[in-house]
């Protein structure tokens, strides 16, 4: 652009008045060479048209005379991007060459008298930066008139729409991948959908691959491709350090988590860095949605009609970001299927009958083969049906009704064994279920229906039953036993002493010699000893018949110590003549709740067995000790005697069993001992060595 020299009149440099940049250079232009001439010569029209666009703000030009000299604002300056400051007063058919047979079907008619022209977001390529680039426009054309009011030139006030076009174009994209991905399960249906979304937008995506890291370390496989020739769809590529030609550099983005701008020729990565053509693509590391772990990478071609300028690299961001949203929607989608898959096979196979109604009619939506099976119905038969049409038979057994209840109430209805009557294999038959009818709650809390839980117990219900019989039998036949065994002790008492009696009258009608002999003597002596084993046997049956009669009877508060020390004293002379010695441990509330005489009758019976079934070996030790458990309070009684064989272990409680023969006893003591402590709730255990010790333990209830 020529400057002069020489300063411009002084009338001439008030046409530039202001302008900011534009006004400096048209002050500054020489016109003199100008093909226009020195300003002073202008026309008014001219004049009146620079003022006019030097003092907007709006992006204004005019080019001015058959020529098309371009004069512009420095609102306009961005528009002519390189080639400013040389426009100013370069012909619009130079300045605008590469753009000329569009750009001349518009002005050439205005300029020869045709009508204006509007258009709005008009695309026009144009070379600005280097480079053929896409923008759009919104503008108007019209006729510039001279001081005669003929046509010399064509006004212009525009406005550029390319971010704005390219901002709606890529908005759409992204509006594309999210209304695509509804019905997508796959991640290869996802990547591959988004890649022929993208490559509809051409213009700014001119193909796209998208690889996903896989499962085998430093491999990343390819799950869509579009845009680009078969032979370049690369199925896996490594992530090694090293750059191969027509592979992708993955490792290197994985490694800095950064996107990378890259050479290639027809999609094909080159390891020099000016490929031929000026084709680049771009490398953008895909993140799981709100962490730092890469899932892939998305690979994209770059326009060559466009600069690579921020908005572009955030679209590039926000398709990376899709992906990924993608990528996690469908593994979630995977993560529920699977789930529900999960629970669809645990709610088949479980080992209970379940079924979910729901609505006011508690139609079932859901009922599991157990279910099925305790109905007696095929599953087609009542899927879908309000209860009382899947089972009509149960209308009048209070079904509904508790059905209602558990939706209006909140309250969980359960039986443990409700008769029901059901129709199974055509006949109406009565069948016993255990079960739960729970309320079903939406995400609100809102009951919307019933949960059933059921387990059939016709096996248990007729096995109690039998048990119920059985047990009455049993209380009939013990009670019968009971009343023979008390009734049987205490009319053998009569019989004995008669017995007794005869025997005293006999021995004194015998001459005194008689009784003197050895035989006669022995045989006496024989039969008192059995009568008074009789005897005893018979005060034991009425001891044992007395235990079952009076269970329950005589409680009040017991203090272990004290029983164990009276009881102590009533076997002094016994424990001296052995040289025995009793230990004893008593926790400091050993207290129960038990009959004074029989809580006494079991520390007599298994003290009296400690000493009684001493080793000759040793002198005798016993030693008793308390514990205290919430539940129990635990007596212990252990002994260093004789002990008992493990095989008689579970014989000791039996009636008129005895384990050693050397000493007398009538084998009912610990069968005693056994029935008082059950029929007061509580057990009693026995542990033995054989030849080194025994220990009974009492559990007395608290």
């Amino acid at each position: 652009m020529p400057i002069s020299n020489n300063s411009i009149t002084q009338d001439a440099s008030t046409i530039f008045l202001g302008g900011g940049e534009m006004g400096a250079l048209m002050r500054a232009y020489d016109w003199d060479s100008h093909s226009l001439g020195n300003p002073k010569s202008w026309p008014e029209s001219l004049k009146s048209n620079i003022r006019l666009i030097l003092h907007s703000r709006f992006p204004m030009f005019f080019w001015w005379s058959k020529e098309l000299y371009a004069f512009h604002n420095d609102a306009y300056l961005p528009a002519l991007g390189e080639k400013h400051p040389a426009a100013l007063g370069t012909s619009a058919r130079v300045l605008w060459a590469e753009a000329w047979e569009q750009l001349g079907q518009i002005a050439e008619p205005i300029l020869n008298g045709g009508a204006p022209f509007y258009a709005q977001g008009l695309y026009i390529p144009l070379k600005r930066k280097g480079f053929m680039e896409d923008t759009y426009w919104t503008f108007s054309y019209s006729p510039a008139f001279d001081d005669e009011g003929g046509v010399n030139g064509i006004f212009c006030a525009c406005y550029e729409e390319t971010m704005t076009v390219l901002g709606q174009r890529r908005l759409k994209s992204l509006k594309d991948i999210s209304e695509s991905m509804a019905q997508i399960q796959t991640l290869e249906d996802a990547c591959q959908t988004i890649c022929d979304v993208l490559v509809q937008n051409a213009g700014d995506v001119p193909f796209s691959q998208i690889y996903l890291l896989s499962e085998k370390e430093g491999e990343a496989r390819l799950l869509g491709q579009a845009g680009l020739p078969a032979q370049h769809a690369v199925p896996f590529l490594l992530l090694t350090e090293e750059l191969q030609k027509g592979h992708w550099p993955l490792g290197s983005v994985l490694r800095s988590k950064q996107k990378e701008i890259i050479p290639h020729t027809n999609g094909a990565f080159v390891l020099d860095r000016q490929p031929a053509g000026g084709e680049w693509a771009v490398i953008v590391p895909v993140f799981r949605p709100g962490q730092d772990d890469l899932l892939g990478f998305f690979v994209a071609g770059l326009s060559n009609k466009l600069e690579y300028d921020l908005p572009y690299q955030d679209f590039h961001e926000l398709v990376a970001g899709q992906i990924a949203t993608s990528i996690a929607s469908v593994q979630a989608q995977a993560e529920t299927a699977r789930r529900q898959a999960y629970l669809t096979e645990l709610f088949q196979q479980a080992p209970v009958a379940i079924c979910i109604m729901s609505g006011p009619d508690h139609v079932i939506d859901l009922a599991n083969p157990g279910i099925c099976e305790l109905w007696g119905k095929r599953h087609e038969d009542v899927i879908g049906k309000p209860i009382l049409e899947a089972i009509p038979e149960v209308r009048d057994q209070g079904i509904k009704e508790l059905l209602d209840g558990v939706v209006h109430t909140g309250i969980p209805y359960v039986n443990n064994e409700l008769p029901v009557r059901l129709v199974r294999n055509g006949v109406l038959e009565k069948v016993y279920f255990s079960f739960v009818y729970h309320p079903l709650r939406d995400a609100a809390g809102t009951i919307i229906g019933v949960i059933a839980i059921a387990i059939g117990i016709d096996e248990q219900v007729e096995a109690r039953h039998q048990i119920e019989a059985k047990n009455r039998e049993l209380l009939a036949i013990n009670a019968d036993l009971d009343n023979f065994v008390y009734s049987a002790s205490h009319d053998l008492r009569a019989p004995i002493s008669n017995i007794e009696g005869l025997i005293e009258a006999l021995l004194q009608d015998l001459p005194p010699e008689t009784l003197q002999r050895e035989v006669v003597s022995h045989v006496v002596h024989l039969i008192h000893g059995s009568v008074e084993r009789f005897k005893r046997t018979v005060s034991d049956l009425t001891e044992v018949a007395k235990i079952q009669r009076e269970a329950g009877e005589d409680i009040s508060s017991i203090n272990l110590e004290e029983v164990v020390s009276e009881v102590c004293l009533d076997f002094k002379s016994v424990i001296e003549k052995a040289g025995a010695q009793v230990v004893t441990d008593f926790s400091s509330n050993a207290l129960i709740q038990f009959s004074t005489k029989n809580v006494r009758s079991i520390v007599y019976n298994l003290i009296s067995n400690g000493l009684k079934y001493r080793s000759a070996d040793r002198a005798p030790i016993l030693h008793i000790s308390t514990e205290t458990t919430p539940e129990h309070v635990i007596l212990y009684v252990r002994d260093n005697g004789l002990g008992i064989k493990p095989s008689d272990l579970s014989k000791i409680f039996s009636m008129f069993k005895r384990m050693h023969d050397h000493v007398e006893g009538t084998g009912i003591g610990l069968y005693i001992v056994k029935r008082i402590v059950e029929n007061a709730g509580g057990k009693i255990e026995v542990e033995s060595q054989v030849g080194q010790s025994t220990t009974f333990k009492v559990y007395f209830k608290r």
